[in-house]
């Protein structure tokens, strides 16, 4: 069986991390990398009344903050990915693929119904593929 039909029969719901970190959009970066520091976690969700609106990655502090001279009190909102590109659980890995080549991104938040379920990263994707 190659990769590709490996990917699309596995469902995304499978191999997401149920780890997730989300913050208000006005919360200050310093909190958010505090928060990302304390749980482990390579992003947070950023919300806005209690929808998910945005993505702050540790690819975003080390850029955006760096490159922009950001003050590390700046509000989450001035430095996350948005909009954000997500996928739902029952989709395939083939398509989280897909998705991340095409947007260029490492990590998608799951969502269903709105709300965030989970995580899935260009690794989690890469390890499961090695696995098998």
């Amino acid at each position: 069986m190659n990769s590709e039909s490996l990917m699309q029969k596995i469902r995304i719901n499978k191999i997401m991390n149920n780890s997730i970190v989300s913050v208000d959009s006005s919360v200050s970066a310093t909190d958010a990398a505090k928060m990302m520091e304390d749980t482990d976690v390579g992003a947070v969700i950023v919300l806005e009344n209690g929808s998910p609106i945005g993505i702050v990655t540790d690819r975003d502090f080390a850029i955006k903050i760096t490159a922009h001279s950001y003050p590390i009190d700046t509000p989450v909102r001035r430095i996350m990915s948005s909009p954000l590109i997500s996928i739902d659980s029952s989709s395939d890995l083939w398509t989280a693929s897909d998705l991340m080549s095409s947007r260029n991104v490492r990590k998608l938040p799951v969502i269903d119904d709105d709300k965030v379920v989970g995580i899935i990263t260009s690794s989690d994707i890469v390890k499961h593929i090695a696995d098998h």
